[in-house]
């Protein structure tokens, strides 16, 4: 056991009188030790019942052999931290995540993890730690939230943001956004649709690394409760048989989680997340391969904000494996992936059924037959953009229209509310990438007020940040390279006609070669927006979004 290293022989005496000082008996250090990495907390609605989750777990390992030693990770809610300076410390917790629990598991010698995540960054910080410890991991989610009940139908939190749009836009009063924020997120668990948090819970059980129902069983379920309990049980079988995490993830397994994120419509922060784990396992990850797998790859769900389906309807539909069987039948699926239930994905998803067509539409009536994401390239982004093109209406697939320009995301939102954006218009917010941000921000704010206002049909909004995976409409973001290291998107000027043509794959900003090379040389670079703490350390490491915004020491 890799535990042997502080519990046993003479020379590990000193550890366990640590391990006394904990009250462990002799009988439990004679156990392997599993620990429980859980990232309750009091201010996350998709963590306020981890607690549950984590016991559940703990008797699982207990039963099934082991000895489980409980450990924290943090998380940030995005929608608490969406519009202010809190949205800078979103994405870069990914990494504190990733590092803190690597440290944590190396320095106390753990023989297998189990990993309890829930919100958006949260999963592949975990996701990314556990290809670096690489012992036996297995992880169960907290779960997602029931769906909201307004005036009789289904609701969550983009409406939520939207409803604030309609009321700037004078289509909704003060007694109608009051009833949708008393009922747009009626329980605990991960937002309602398929935002980051619930796509990276769904890619854990296409990626092999959860086990059946991870992304889907409702938080309040008690079935939720038995699912944590068997992942307790896995991982000891998992430790039995020396199945790792880098055995399970391996470049095929991420190839399934991109195509299963093509099928879902899952959110554009999966090609941040993916490409970032792919890094911790020796894999070069190109966005572009987006395109290739969305060319072969319909989309089969449509569940909001692309739709009016929720996660409790993909759960009662089949969940994630009845949409990987239907995957599988059209040969898309690799079939010899390793999971964490010790069987192939292809072994795994056999016996799923699609008990929904209409929740996961069968492969003879997608929904389109392309994929959800799109990577879109061109002279405005040579190095890429990313759109969730399953949540674009089909009047949006093609635009081209003036650039409206802001160099932060708060100015934008006061010229929307302020009615200054008009039909056609191509709003572009940038120096909010990773680093010029720093840390990447959500724009929920901006694209729900152009939705909200009536404008999400007829307005495009580009960005060198990040979307939420509520956003909707022709949002693309992550335009790399960024405005902060002087990418093109720096370059735009008010009134730039800029082109965007999603079922090309391609965002042109039409101004000639020479006036863009003029206007090069002509450009600065701008003072940092800050210059201590955690966020200066993160700006002067992390790379581009097309690289998954991953940290990287840069050689002087």
């Amino acid at each position: 056991m890799k535990s042997d290293n502080v519990k046993t022989g003479m020379q590990q005496a000193p550890h366990r009188s640590l391990f006394n000082a904990l009250g462990m008996t002799k009988e439990e250090l004679e156990k392997p030790l599993v620990g429980i990495v859980c990232s309750y907390n009091e201010i996350v609605p998709g963590h306020m019942n981890l607690d549950k989750i984590a016991q559940a777990v703990k008797m699982g390992v207990a039963m099934a052999g082991g000895t489980p030693v409980m450990f924290p990770a943090i998380a940030v809610c995005d929608g608490i931290a969406m519009g202010h300076i809190g949205m800078k410390y979103s994405l870069v917790t990914r990494d504190l995540i990733a590092d803190s629990t690597e440290c944590m598991a190396l320095a106390h010698q753990f023989d297998a993890l189990v990993m309890i995540p829930n919100c958006d960054k949260n999963v592949p910080g975990l996701l990314m730690a556990a290809a670096r410890v690489n012992v036996p991991t297995v992880f169960v989610s907290g779960g997602p939230m029931l769906a909201g009940h307004v005036k009789g139908s289904k609701t969550s939190l983009s409406s939520m943001f939207e409803a604030v749009g309609a009321y700037a836009a004078g289509k909704m009063s003060e007694e109608d956004v009051e009833e949708f924020e008393c009922k747009a997120c009626p329980t605990c668990g991960s937002c309602s649709g398929m935002y980051t948090a619930n796509s990276m819970n769904c890619l854990t059980e296409a990626l092999g690394m959860g086990l059946p129902g991870n992304g889907t069983i409702p938080a309040v379920y008690s079935e939720r409760i038995k699912l944590a309990k068997h992942a307790g049980m896995a991982v000891m079988e998992m430790y039995r048989k020396n199945i790792r995490p880098r055995d399970i993830m391996t470049k095929e397994a991420i190839l399934n989680a991109l195509t299963v994120d093509m099928a879902l419509g899952c959110s554009t922060n999966s090609m941040l997340h993916l490409p970032a784990i792919a890094h911790e396992v020796g894999f070069d990850f190109d966005i572009s391969f987006a395109n290739e797998i969305s060319a072969k790859t319909p989309n089969l769900c449509h569940l909001a904000p692309a739709g009016h389906a929720y996660m409790e309807d993909l759960n009662e539909a089949g969940g994630v494996y009845a949409v990987m069987n239907e995957l599988k039948e059209a040969g898309l699926i690799h079939e010899d992936c390793m999971t964490v239930t010790g069987m192939t994905i292809g072994e795994a998803i056999s016996g799923a059924v699609n008990k929904n067509p209409e929740i996961i539409r069968p492969l003879d009536n997608p929904y389109s037959k392309t994929g959800g994401l799109a990577v879109l390239k061109g002279n405005l982004a040579p190095d890429g953009s990313v759109v969730k093109r399953s949540a674009v209406v089909p009047e949006m697939m093609k635009h081209e229209g003036p650039a409206r320009v802001f160099d932060c995301e708060e100015d934008a939102i006061k010229a929307i509310k302020g009615g200054e954006i008009v039909e056609g218009d191509v709003v572009v917010i940038r120096y909010e990438g990773p680093k010029g941000g720093p840390g990447m921000r959500e724009m929920l704010n901006p694209t729900s007020a152009i939705a909200g206002m009536g404008l999400g049909s007829t307005v495009a909004l580009i960005t060198d940040g990040r979307f939420s995976g509520a956003s909707r409409g022709a949002s693309i973001g992550h335009v790399s390279p960024e405005a902060a290291v002087g990418g093109p998107i720096a370059l735009v000027k008010e009134g730039d006609i800029i082109k965007i043509d999603i079922d090309n794959n391609s965002i042109t900003l039409d101004v000639p070669e020479e006036e863009l090379a003029r206007r090069k040389a002509e450009w600065k670079p701008r003072e940092p927006k800050v210059t201590t703490g955690y966020l200066a350390r993160y700006a002067s490491m992390v790379t581009s979004g097309n690289r998954g915004a991953i940290l990287e020491i840069n050689e002087k």
